[in-house]
């Protein structure tokens, strides 16, 4: 009897320890500042090297780290200066602003406001004081930052016209009847008149495409 309950005890403890283990890999933690996605590794691995500056050199740090974004360029000798108490290789000075960059950047391309974000930061294991001097900062600048990234977003320009026609071309070989198609369009754009012929098969192919696009879009709208 005693042997069957420590048995039992036994099966029930290592049953418990397995389902644990079990939700932990399955557990994914996801934060608004990196789009609602849990956070990359390496970003995990640079958190204990920002944790060794000082928090309120961190402020100065990711002043710079933000005018830099904005398009200033980024001075590495007042940033090594600023981090010297840690005592950081050139290498972790590189890696520190890096993961800078991409927080503040990934936060700003997904409106994450400065409040959420130190929230957020100091789940991922940065501490209180480090997370509150580095949203000061983005808190003062995000809308600026905000619309210094989307200025550098890569655009196509836009349609300015669009002209067509389809035109037919009838063989004259031995196979009476036999002819092809294609269309011709005339796109304005950027101030350009451009010209493109485009086979039967390929404008069926982007017809398809255009209607399956805005069946897409219509759904996402009527959510």
């Amino acid at each position: 009897s005693s042997s069957s309950s420590s048995s039992s005890s036994s099966s029930s403890s290592s049953s418990g320890s397995w389902s644990s283990r079990s939700w932990t890999r399955s557990f994914v933690m996801r934060f608004k500042c990196f789009g609602d996605l849990d956070a990359p590794d390496w970003i995990l691995a640079e958190i204990s090297v920002l944790s060794k500056i000082s928090s309120v050199r961190m402020k100065l740090i990711v002043s710079q780290v933000i005018a830099s974004l904005r398009g200033t360029a980024m001075d590495y000798a007042k940033i090594a200066k600023l981090t010297s108490d840690a005592g950081f290789e050139p290498s972790e000075i590189k890696a520190a602003v890096a993961a800078l960059e991409h927080i503040l950047k990934s936060a700003a391309k997904y409106d994450c406001d400065a409040g959420k974000l130190e929230s957020e930061l100091q789940q991922l294991g940065l501490p209180k004081e480090h997370s509150s001097s580095l949203c000061r900062p983005y808190r003062e600048q995000q809308s600026a930052l905000r619309e210094s990234l989307a200025s550098n977003t890569l655009r196509l320009p836009g349609l300015d016209s669009v002209r067509w026609r389809v035109d037919a071309t009838v063989g004259l070989s031995s196979c009476q009847g036999a002819q092809s198609r294609s269309a011709q369009f005339l796109v304005g754009t950027n101030g350009e008149q451009i010209a493109i012929e485009v086979g039967e098969d390929k404008v069926r192919a982007l017809h398809q495409d255009l209607l399956a696009a805005k069946a897409f879009f219509d759904a996402a709208k009527a959510k």
